[in-house]
């Protein structure tokens, strides 16, 4: 943490900060205030929001439909999904626990994913059950466990989502070694833009590509480089679409990520907050047009 503070000051004072504000909207909002500032080098207007990281903002703080909560359950999310899609979309669940050592990796199988219900990053792939170090995913999880995801970026709905350990069946997709992410960006139900990320696994950097709706290549980048390879569009693109739009109505806007496995769709997650609202759109023009599309009341 010492290093942590040394490295960037200001923000991990902020974030200290954070962690004994009251837990109150004027606080959140007082501290939102001065971490965009932070992140994004300006002032954070929640009087008159007009780009999609300002407005982001503003939906942390009066958009706070419960709901919400159920739907960053990466397990009871699964209920929600297939009601609405059917469950042939949904990555099967190969055990819950609340504790690591309740886990029997005897009765799991040679290739897994686990991962925290309660928050993003928690995460232990295992490829090969014989090579997995037990003591090393035990620390990973059991610090995943106690982290309040929540709390330094008031990403509200995590705060309530009981922390809890699912197993789920290890996928790669045709590439033989990784699994590419197709998030969708939905504003009621209505799908605008698209990224997909890829070499997660590469030496180099993850890359972000975004495309519009008739998948034309988007000129910005938004937290990662492009690849530096065409990518082509899915033959079941249109059904990706459809899938997305129907999980994302009703809701002001949300990112829909799903899987394409071998032309077989799955559902990924739905995150309200796409970067916590935190990262500049290059150009930022595309910031401006991203927030046109979120209609706030």
């Amino acid at each position: 943490m010492i290093k942590k503070l040394l490295r960037d000051p200001i923000y991990y004072g902020i974030i200290g900060l954070g962690k004994i504000l009251p837990d109150t909207i004027a606080a959140d909002a007082f501290y939102l205030k001065m971490l965009f500032h932070n992140r994004m080098g300006k002032e954070l207007n929640l009087k008159n929001p007009t780009t999609y990281n300002e407005k982001l903002q503003w939906m942390k703080l009066y958009n706070r439909n419960p709901e919400y909560t159920t739907l960053v359950d990466k397990e009871a999310v699964k209920q929600k999904v297939a009601a609405r899609v059917g469950w042939e979309y949904i990555i099967p669940t190969l055990g819950v626990w609340d504790r690591f050592d309740d886990i029997d990796f005897n009765e799991l199988p040679d290739q897994f994913v686990l991962k925290c219900t309660h928050d993003s990053g928690g995460l232990v792939i295992c490829t090969d059950k014989k090579k997995l170090d037990i003591d090393e995913a035990r620390k990973k999880i059991n610090h995943a466990l106690k982290r309040k995801y929540y709390l330094n970026t008031r990403e509200w709905p995590y705060r309530d989502v009981k922390p809890r350990i699912i197993a789920e069946e290890y996928m790669v997709d045709e590439s033989g070694y990784e699994l590419k992410d197709y998030k969708f960006f939905v504003f009621d139900g209505e799908m605008k833009a698209m990224f997909i990320a890829t070499d997660r696994n590469a030496v180099t950097d993850t890359c972000f590509d975004f495309f519009d709706r008739e998948f034309n290549h988007l000129p910005f980048t938004n937290g990662h480089p492009n690849a530096n390879h065409i990518m082509r569009k899915p033959d079941n693109y249109d059904e990706m679409i459809r899938i997305a739009e129907k999980l994302g109505k009703g809701i002001p806007q949300a990112r829909i990520d799903l899987y394409n496995i071998n032309g077989r769709i799955y559902f990924g997650e739905i995150t309200f907050f796409h970067w916590s609202g935190l990262k500049p759109f290059e150009p930022e023009e595309w910031d401006y047009t991203f927030g046109s599309w979120i209609k706030i009341q």
